[in-house]
């Protein structure tokens, strides 16, 4: 099941603002809070009385709380891999090691006594098969990727998959970033150009990189790398249905009522024999049969890619059928155009593979 969260940097703002951040994301169903120890320059017991306080906020909120750590920050709070008392103190749920101590430490991290879970970088190569084999505890392991504050410097797709299917593939639990598109939004540094994890969703929607991210199907944990999201934006990814692969279409006018049901039938279904042309949808011919699909004039014979069709009153064998163009098709008059996927949606369809649900929204 899918988890959503935010990410706090308290001394970037002011506690008020933290506070209602996290009460407002626990009361959408929001399930973890991000925050940086990399970042905060307050002194040991500073850091302990400050961020206490913060833990018991967003439990209270309902949401878990995972810090980025590092060896520094170790040194710095009197912690050890073998001694995390004080994270315990503090109220964390979940630490993130964004450096290593050693295979031999950050094995035997996995085994403290207080149930907090050790969150591992998912962007970079970790011998997890061989610390597995030695004993760390993959019960008390998950992962997280880095997110990106530089533009141009976020991961690539290939990379992402290549080292996040590889702790997928181990049985991990892995997070990964998504950036709020509000003006003036900030992260644990002096850089204001999103949080994201793919490069390629700097810009983009931020349900839209949600979306994305789910299709992918490789990390259940799906987090807000920059504050503060808007409240629209905290809903958006709230209401989000993570059950399918869902994408969204621009109508084009005219549609019947008959053509409006089909696009909003909740379970489409790409047919398992498909082939690289279409995505097909054929089970609404079944579900719509009998319904007059009128034969509706197209300015284009041809179908391009993101094109959505419904075959009409010429075909009626295959009528009320719902097909998505992956290339441009050359189409006789038995295909309606009701609508067409904008290209930043587009990036979708590669991933609604045989047999997968999805949905046009």
């Amino acid at each position: 099941m899918k988890r959503l969260g935010i990410s706090v940097y308290p001394e970037h703002t002011t506690k008020e603002k933290a506070y209602a951040y996290m009460r407002l994301a626990g009361s959408l169903g929001y399930k973890r809070v991000f925050t940086c120890f990399l970042s905060v320059t307050e002194s040991r017991e500073e850091t302990i009385k400050s961020f206490k306080e913060f833990c018991d906020v967003a439990h209270e909120a309902g949401m878990l709380v995972s810090a980025d750590t590092n060896p520094g920050v170790f040194e710095k709070m009197g912690a050890t891999p073998y001694d995390l008392s004080v994270f315990k103190e503090i109220g964390l749920d979940i630490i993130r090691l964004d450096g290593h101590f050693g295979e031999t430490e950050d094995i035997a991290i996995t085994h403290n006594p207080y149930g907090i879970m050790i969150e591992y970088n998912a962007s970079g190569t970790i011998g997890l098969e061989n610390m597995l084999r030695c004993g760390a505890d993959a019960d008390n392991m998950c992962f997280c990727s880095n997110f990106f504050p530089q533009r141009h410097t976020g991961m690539g797709l290939d990379r992402y998959i290549e080292l996040t299917g590889r702790y997928k593939a181990a049985g991990m639990r892995i997070a990964s970033f998504v950036s709020s598109q509000e003006d003036n939004t900030f992260g644990p540094w002096p850089v204001y150009d999103g949080l994201p994890t793919l490069e390629m969703h700097r810009d983009l929607p931020i349900d839209l990189q949600a979306r994305h991210l789910h299709a992918i199907n490789l990390c259940q944990d799906i987090l807000i790398g920059n504050c503060f999201a808007s409240e629209e934006e905290l809903n958006a990814l709230a209401e989000t249905d993570f059950s399918k692969i869902n994408v969204r279409m621009n109508p084009v006018e005219g549609l019947t009522d008959t053509e409006k049901e089909i696009i909003a039938w909740t379970k489409h279904q790409h047919r398992d024999d498909c082939n690289d042309l279409i995505i097909r949808s054929s089970w609404p011919r079944v579900v719509f049969k009998g319904r007059s699909i009128p034969v509706r004039a197209r300015e284009d014979e041809y179908a391009h890619r993101g094109d959505v069709l419904i075959v009409n009153d010429n075909l009626e064998h295959y009528r009320g059928e719902l097909w998505i163009a992956l290339k441009d098709i050359k189409l006789s008059d038995q295909y309606n155009l009701v609508g067409r996927i904008p290209e930043e949606e587009q990036i979708l369809l590669d991933w609604i593979k045989p047999r997968f649900a999805f949905g046009i929204l």
